[in-house]
């Protein structure tokens, strides 16, 4: 009995002996939430930088759909190529521009007094609410998309600096496809 009195004796004073776990400083745990945060904002600006890109748009061509004010968030990446009616970012003389692809490679376009026609079909566009007018000063219709490169509208095709006045536009020139827009004015 003694011995087993004594062995209960000696793992209790050998569980006191243990030591105790330290607790974090203030400062350690201080300094791991300052790193987390880094590691947050380096992987922002990491997807910002190469995945994705956002401008402010500043001009009235692609009204309805993106007014002046709005933040446009677009995907970088061009290497797939685009599709009819996907809204994209290029640079046209050092301005940003956001502009609608109306015709791909190997496309016929063609505007005449009726509108749009793309490889002879009349186009009916939903959101667009002008009429599609050839400019006098533009380039010459009909006009079949060169491969690499797409034709591009503003929504508001009265005035609009788009593919009628610069022609077709290189794949490799653009800088992405719209993914969202945020609303900002009057905020």
């Amino acid at each position: 009995m003694d011995e087993i009195m004594e062995t209960l004796h000696s793992e209790t004073v050998v569980e006191q002996r243990a030591p105790q776990p330290q607790r974090p400083s203030v400062w350690n745990e201080l300094l791991f939430l300052l790193m987390k945060i880094g590691l947050i904002i380096l992987v922002f600006i990491m997807l910002f930088t190469f995945l994705f890109g956002i401008i402010r748009y500043q001009e009235y061509s692609m009204t309805p759909a993106i007014k002046d004010g709005d933040l446009v968030i677009y995907y970088r990446s061009t290497q797939n190529g685009y599709f009819s009616q996907d809204a994209i970012v290029l640079d046209y003389e050092g301005q940003t521009q956001v502009r609608r692809v109306v015709a791909l490679a190997g496309d016929i376009v063609d505007i005449t007094e009726e509108g749009l026609f793309v490889n002879g079909s009349h186009q009916q566009e939903l959101g667009i609410y002008q009429k599609t007018e050839r400019y006098q000063e533009g380039i010459p219709f009909p006009l079949t998309i060169p491969e690499g490169q797409v034709f591009v509208l503003g929504d508001s095709r009265e005035g609009a600096t788009d593919s009628r006045i610069y022609g077709p536009v290189e794949i490799s020139d653009t800088k992405g496809k719209v993914m969202t827009v945020i609303r900002r004015r009057d905020i």
